[in-house]
């Protein structure tokens, strides 16, 4: 059966669908430990902005404010012009629910088919019976429609009725992305979204990401522990260190001065590590 509050759409959201997101010298402490420290800064629709720095510097932090699971302290976060803060009940949760955050694990129900996976981000979207029936796999033939679109989008059509234990990684990191875009949000936050990933199926991941973002007109903010994904994929780059901005540039204005200034100079042991890391290569990937 079907049955949807608005009827449903082409995946991904048409361009233009993301609000200007501005942080005004956002702050947010826990106790004496301070993790952000007067973040301001102006995000355009459609733009890809990695967000860098190292362990503890604020990224995640920054990503929950954002989503509004955290508060900030100090500052504020608009979105299209309303603040987030005062956000509660019915209001909190629609902001949520237009808010796609895609994790380091993928948050798939493995033993089902890839396309029963997608049609979970539709739940938002049913009402009444259609709704109740949803857990059983009662979907109707429209929001089947709408998850097929996002699997293709991602470049998994053909891959929807298998079971989703049998992908790679980075095929099911897609079908999450493809369950997000069903959701139909209006703003994509990733947390290390290619960090459990190797570096051909990140690097996947990652276009597939900066397609959404220049196709879609979704935008995308994510925090990314590689370097080189964020100088290869992201329009912007937002370099954090104890929780200051530090950097706010172009990907390709990210030099080594820059890298220092957000990550400090590197010991010993990093260097050592840093040498030894395999450059990304340049996956084959799917055309969409």
């Amino acid at each position: 059966m079907s049955g949807t509050t608005s009827p449903p759409t082409a995946a991904p959201a048409s361009a233009g669908t993301s609000p200007v997101v501005v942080l005004e010298r956002v702050g947010r402490r826990f106790g004496p430990q301070v993790a952000l420290d007067g973040v301001s800064a102006c995000i355009r629709p459609g733009e890809f902005v990695a967000i860098v720095g190292r362990s503890g510097a604020g990224k995640t932090t920054l990503l929950r404010c954002l989503s509004r699971a955290l508060v900030p302290t100090d500052g504020a976060i608009r979105m299209g012009g309303r603040d987030l803060r005062p956000l509660t009940g019915r209001a909190l949760r629609a902001h949520r629910a237009q808010v796609g955050v895609i994790y380091q694990q993928f948050n798939l129900v493995k033993r089902l088919r890839v396309l029963d996976n997608v049609l979970v981000g539709r739940l938002p979207h049913l009402v009444g019976w259609p709704r109740l029936t949803a857990p059983l796999g009662l979907f109707g033939a429209d929001q089947r429609d709408v998850a097929l679109r996002c699997l293709d989008h991602v470049g998994l059509l053909g891959r929807a009725w298998q079971r989703t234990d049998t992908l790679s990684g980075g095929e099911q990191q897609r079908v999450a992305i493809a369950k997000l875009l069903a959701q139909e949000p209006r703003l994509i936050l990733g947390d290390e979204p290619v960090a459990s990933l190797d570096v051909m199926n990140g690097a996947m991941v990652m276009e597939t990401l900066r397609r959404i973002a220049s196709r879609a007109g979704l935008t995308v903010i994510s925090t990314l522990h590689h370097v080189d994904y964020a100088r290869r994929y992201a329009d912007r780059v937002l370099g954090l260190r104890a929780g200051r901005l530090v950097f706010d540039g172009r990907a390709r204005d990210l030099t080594d001065a820059a890298l220092v200034e957000i990550f400090g100079a590197l010991s010993d042991d990093e260097r050592v590590e840093s040498a030894a890391a395999a450059p990304l290569g340049v996956p084959a990937l799917v055309a969409g």
